[in-house]
Order: structure tokens, then C-alpha cells, then sequence
């Protein structure tokens, strides 16, 4: 009788456990991986560093495959040998500055390359601090990050040595020394590394150089535009960098699997999840420079792969590839990424098979992650309070007009509740605890919230609006601050508009990201202000902009004022607006000249108050106004929305770039029918 009491107790208790907390064993048994993961990695840790651990690695399996690139296979022993050529390499140097010692940063720009990897592991035996450069950033921007991280020392691909030729006088008046991660010849006082490598000892350097005094001491720069200003060196510790070889393990991948990344190394998601997690677990490395869609499920059959590290932007390419015979027939189990949206998540497994999904979400200088073990379509991650116990966060009320979060009449900032949405702070303790930037402190204090809940707590200021819903799902929501994410990255506002004011012809400049229907993040929006008696200079405009700016930071639209209906306006930006007819058409005067701008790859649109002009950027074409029948659009949603349109028509007056074949308009054609237009 006692045991049947107690079976149907043990019965009423599970069914109450379903009931209440579904996912309570997902949770306990991913709770205990990672206490599992992280015993596993901290044994010995301490006086570890990750050039170490690689060296052991190498020293126990030599001859395992660790990375395939373009052909070439390298094994963790050849790997290893690399690392020693380059620090001995450097360790040798007897030029400018002398022998690089331990604490000196060296900047690194480079793509996706064997050489990036071999340069990384090979400044970390001699206790140097790598610094990730973008490989987008030129002039100001590259000698901005320069000078933020301290370099002593530039390591630059040799396919990026023309972005730092302008800067080579003030590198050198600066005394940061130039190696090019190739052969010669080199320009003057630049070295060419391959060479100092071919004459270097594979003999390892002394253990002591690599060894850190304190795990939390900083091994690596990696830079960020978190959510405001100019990017920002993130101080990585070598305790975050080892905790990163329990990435892939922590998400189910073991050493049979075989991981692709093609997402860019200077990123945290490429080289410390990526590349360190696939040291962490000993596994091979499919390392791509760049993501194609059009080749990713033929690599994937050649190679093998098994895990694919994404951003959203990835999937939806594969997505909107057009099907094609034999695209299930593959061997990839496991996703890993973030940014995924719902619709594309749905359609990737519905497509390509039976995939596991894992979403994730974290900072590259933050102290709060998510997972999204249970692959519950959309969410970042589960906040339950077992996850709590040991991450714990925080979703307060945050006044987007204020840009600041809400505080009752005591000051104290308010919790919100199940399904409401609030900014994401995480406390800063010495079990999670935020380590900030290179420079003056004032750049990591602005970080911090204060006086949160408590007198003296300090909390790490995410700048992501999240919520949270019954069942313990979190869900990001939007962005705060001065930064908008697109392609991936994080663009700074204040940066573009520096750029743009540079022109002589621009008297105001506002930058800010509008959402585009089916594209993850928001692209780049520049609202203008022309000086008194100036004109828009389309070609100036396009080639400042890509000269001065990345390709992801370079704006998608330009918005230029135009006076309201029934007024032309001549001065503002050459775009003339015709007086509206009775029907709401603009209306073009017979004789009327459009302005027209001429540039290279992309989209570009002019906005009106009232109208949209739109504007076609095409490689080798230029771009062209849209100005037989411009139909009166509204903007719908303001900054929240955009409206896509894709011209098909052009006004003879217009002047046309060579080779620019002409296309009638079709008669009357309106252009909300225009089609859909490619970012």
C-alpha cells in the first residue's frame, strides 16, 4: 500500500512538473553540462593561457587535422610549428622598438587566413596582447583603433596593405612598427614577416613568456562599438578566453565533428567561439575568407561538416538560394549562432532537414550569455531560475525618449514584468565580472548602471531591449543607444556622421537605422542638411563615403528635406520636387532636369518630407532618379519602417552613365507596383 502511495505520488508530482515547469530537466541537465564544462576547462587553469593549451594539444595529437582552407590542410603539430616561427620570428626582431617583449600590444589586420591564426597563437607565446582590427576600417577609423589600443606594432595582411599606405608617415611618427602577413616587396619601412619566418627557429620559446601573472589579466583586444561612439577596445581575459574552449562542448559538438566558420576572425563569434571552441574539443576547422551561399552545401558535402556557426544574415542567404537538387543531403546536425529570425529558422528546417538549432545571445565585452537549448523557435535563450542562480540578469522598465532606464521616487530602477519589455543589466561581481576597455575609464563607466537596486551595486549596461515571457523565454527586442547592428556588425552613428560632416557641402548630419521588411538588423539612414547655395554632389558623396567608411557603416538612404506640396525648392540637394496634381502624383515639368549620382554597389534612396525619390546605385552603372511618375508614398512607421521599392522606369533627361542600357517606361506604371529592392 506504502509503495502504490508512493508511485502515485511520484506520478502526481511529475505531472504537476510538466505542467509547471516543462522544461525543468532541459534546464538541470544544461545547467550541470556547463558546471561539467567548466570544471573541465579550469583544471589547471590557473597559470594557463590558450597558447599554452594549444601546445598541449599539438603535443598529444599532432597529427590531427585542426584546420582546412582553400585546398590546404594543416594539422594542430603543423599549427603549432607555425606559432613558433612567428613568435620567434618577433622575438628575433632587431629593428624599430626592438624584440616585441610580453604586455606590448600588436594590432592585427587581417581577413580569414591560416595566417591570421598562426599570428594570433604566435603573439600570445611571447605574452603579447593581440589587438582584432576590422578589416573595413581605414584612415581615421584604423588610427583611431591604433592609438586605443596602445599598439606598439601592426601585423596587416598583404591583401590590406593599401589601406595602410596613406597611414604609413603617421604610423611612423607614432612608432608603431609595420610586418605584412606575406612576401615582399614592401614598402618603405614595412617588413615582411614571411621572410623574418623563414629565417626563425621552430623551437619553442620559454613557457614563462605565455604564462599569465593573473587569469584576469588582459590577452586580447577585441574592438566593439558596444552601443555608443567610436569603436572601442574590449579587454579579453586569458580566464574568458579559456572558458571559450568549452563553447562547442557545451552545445553538444565533440572532436569527430567537423566545424565551418566563415564569420570574420577579428569577431569574437569567429575566433574565440569559433576557433578556440574548436581547439577546446580538438576538432577540425573548415575556415572560409568569406560566406557564399551558392557554395555553402557543396562545402559542406566535400568537406564534411557537421556544425555550421551562423548570424542570421547567413541563413536567410541560404534561404533565399533558389532550390536545388540534392540540398538535403548533407551531414550538418548542429547550428550554432545568433540573430536568427522566426520565419528564416522555420523555413531553414523545413528546407534543409532536421537541423538542431541552438541560439544564442552575448557581448563580446559583457558578463551575461543565453542559450537557446530547447530550440524554441525565436528566443535567445532561457532564463530560468536554476540559470539565474549562476547567470544572473535583470530586465528593468527604460525610457526610449530619455534614453535612460525608469527609477521610482526612491531612484531605485523597476523590474518589468513576464512578457514586458525592458533593458537587459547584468551585476558586476567577481564571479561575472566586466573588465571594460582600453583607456581613459570614462569609456567603461558609461557601461555601468549604478544604484540599480541597492547603494553601491553596479550592473553592466547591455544597451538591448529583451523580454522575458511566462514560460522563462527571452526574447530580444531592439537595440538602445547610438548603434545599429547590419551585416553583422555593429554600426556606430556618431562615426558615419564624423564621415559625412567631413564634406564641405553638408552643414547638418543625423545618422540612424531603419528597419528594411526581410532583413535582420536596420540599415543605415543619413538625414542632410546642405550649406546655403550648395548642391548634392552625388559622385563626391559615393566615393567620400566609401574612402572614409566600411562597407556595412556606409548609408542606405539619404534623406533630404524638400519643401511641401506645390513649392520647388532648387536649393536642397539639386532634387527638385514638382507640385503635386489633384490625384496625388508628382508631375513632372517638361524640361525639368533631375539630379542624378553616380556610384558603385548598393542601394541608395533620396526621402522627401512628403515623397520618396528614389535612386538606383548599380556596380559600374551609377544611379539613376526615378522621375517620369514618383507617386506620393508616405514613409510608413517613421524610422520603423521602409518602403522597398525597385526602380524600373528613368526620365530621358536624366544623363546616362556608358553602357547603361535604356528601359522605357511602361505607361502609367505606379510605382508602389515597383518591385522589391536588394540591400
Amino acid at each position: 500500500m506504502y509503495l502504490a502511495g508512493a508511485a502515485l505520488a511520484a506520478a502526481a508530482l511529475l505531472w504537476l512538473q510538466r505542467r509547471l515547469w516543462p522544461h525543468l530537466w532541459a534546464d538541470a541537465r544544461f545547467l550541470l553540462r556547463a558546471l561539467l564544462c567548466r570544471r573541465r576547462v579550469l583544471r589547471g587553469a590557473a597559470g594557463s593561457s590558450l597558447a599554452q593549451r594549444f601546445a598541449g594539444l599539438a603535443r598529444a595529437a599532432p597529427q590531427r587535422l585542426f584546420l582546412r582552407f582553400e585546398g590546404q590542410r594543416f594539422s594542430y603539430g603543423q599549427a603549432e610549428r607555425a606559432s613558433r616561427r612567428v613568435a620567434n620570428a618577433l622575438r628575433a626582431w632587431r629593428g624599430p622598438g626592438g624584440p616585441l617583449r610580453p604586455g606590448q600590444t600588436v594590432a592585427l589586420l587581417a581577413g580569414n587566413e591560416p595566417g591570421f591564426v598562426w599570428a594570433w597563437l604566435g603573439l600570445a607565446r611571447l605574452g603579447a596582447v593581440p589587438a582584432f582590427l576590422g578589416t573595413g576600417l581605414r584612415r581615421g577609423a584604423l588610427l583611431h583603433c591604433l592609438r586605443g589600443c596602445g599598439a606598439r606594432a601592426l601585423l596587416v595582411a598583404r591583401d590590406l596593405c593599401e589601406a595602410v599606405e596613406p597611414l604609413l608617415p603617421t604610423l611612423q611618427e607614432l612608432g608603431i612598427v609595420v610586418w605584412v602577413l606575406g612576401p615582399g616587396p614592401c614598402p618603405p619601412g614595412v617588413t615582411s614577416l614571411q621572410e623574418l619566418m623563414e629565417e626563425a627557429s621552430e623551437e619553442p620559446v620559454p613557457s614563462d613568456l605565455s604564462t599569465p601573472r593573473d587569469m584576469m589579466d588582459t590577452c586580447l583586444y577585441i574592438f566593439t562599438s558596444g552601443t555608443t561612439g567610436l569603436p572601442k577596445a574590449a579587454r579579453i581575459s586569458h580566464l574568458k578566453s579559456i572558458m571559450c574552449l568549452g563553447f562547442y562542448r557545451l552545445v553538444g559538438a565533440s572532436s569527430k565533428d567537423v566545424i565551418y566558420v566563415a564569420l570574420p576572425l577579428y569577431h569574437m563569434s569567429g575566433s574565440l567561439l569559433g576557433i578556440v571552441g574548436c581547439i577546446g574539443i580538438g576538432a577540425t576547422c573548415v575556415l572560409k575568407r568569406k560566406f557564399s551561399a551558392s557554395q555553402f552545401w557543396g562545402d559542406c558535402q566535400h568537406y564534411g561538416v557537421t556544425v555550421f556557426q551562423y548570424i542570421g544574415e547567413l541563413c536567410r542567404y541560404l534561404v533565399n538560394q533558389p532550390k536545388r537538387e540534392g540540398e538535403r543531403n548533407h551531414s550538418l546536425h548542429l547550428a550554432v549562432g545568433s540573430g536568427l529570425r522566426p520565419d528564416v529558422w522555420r523555413e531553414f528546417l523545413q528546407r534543409f532537414g532536421h537541423v538542431r538549432i541552438v541560439e544564442t545571445y552575448g557581448m563580446t565585452e559583457g558578463n551575461i550569455t543565453f542559450f537557446n537549448y530547447t530550440s524554441t523557435l525565436g528566443a535567445v535563450g532561457r532564463g530560468s531560475f536554476l540559470y539565474k542562480l549562476f547567470c544572473p540578469f535583470e530586465l528593468v522598465r527604460y525610457d526610449v525618449l530619455q534614453g535612460a532606464p525608469v527609477r521610482d521616487a526612491a531612484g531605485w530602477c523597476q523590474r518589468v514584468g513576464p512578457g514586458e519589455t525592458g533593458l537587459l543589466i547584468a551585476p558586476v561581481t567577481p564571479q561575472n565580472p566586466f573588465l571594460g576597455y582600453a583607456g581613459g575609464r570614462e569609456l567603461s563607466e558609461h557601461k555601468l548602471l549604478r544604484g540599480v537596486f541597492a547603494e553601491g551595486d553596479a550592473y553592466f549596461n547591455t544597451g538591448d531591449l529583451m523580454a522575458q515571457d511566462a514560460a522563462q523565454f527571452v526574447y530580444f527586442r531592439d537595440r538602445t543607444g547610438d548603434t545599429y547592428r547590419w551585416k553583422g556588425e555593429n554600426v556606430a552613428t556618431t562615426e558615419v556622421a564624423e564621415a559625412l560632416a567631413a564634406l564641405d557641402s553638408l552643414q547638418e548630419v543625423n545618422v540612424f537605422g531603419v528597419t528594411v521588411p526581410g532583413y535582420e538588423g536596420r540599415a543605415g539612414m543619413a538625414a542632410i542638411v546642405l550649406r546655403p547655395g550648395c548642391e548634392l554632389d552625388g559622385a563626391r558623396l559615393y566615393s567620400h563615403v566609401v574612402e572614409f567608411l566600411p562597407p556595412y557603416a556606409r548609408p542606405r538612404f539619404l534623406r533630404v528635406q524638400v519643401t511641401p506640396a506645390g513649392h520647388r525648392d532648387h536649393g536642397v540637394g539639386g532634387v527638385q520636387t514638382p507640385p503635386a496634381s489633384p490625384s496625388g502624383a508628382w508631375k513632372r515639368h517638361p524640361g525639368e532636369r533631375c539630379s542624378c549620382l553616380w556610384g558603385g554597389e548598393g542601394w541608395l534612396f533620396i526621402q522627401g518630407s512628403l515623397t520618396w525619390a528614389e535612386m538606383r546605385l548599380t556596380l559600374g552603372w551609377g544611379v539613376r532618379v526615378v522621375c517620369d511618375r514618383v507617386t506620393n508614398i508616405r514613409n510608413p512607421g517613421g524610422a520603423a519602417g521602409v518602403t522597398s521599392l525597385k526602380p524600373q522606369t528613368t526620365h530621358s533627361n536624366c544623363p546616362s552613365p556608358p553602357q547603361l542600357p535604356e528601359h522605357p517606361p511602361p505607361s502609367g506604371h505606379p510605382a508602389q507596383q515597383l518591385g522589391p529592392v536588394k540591400l
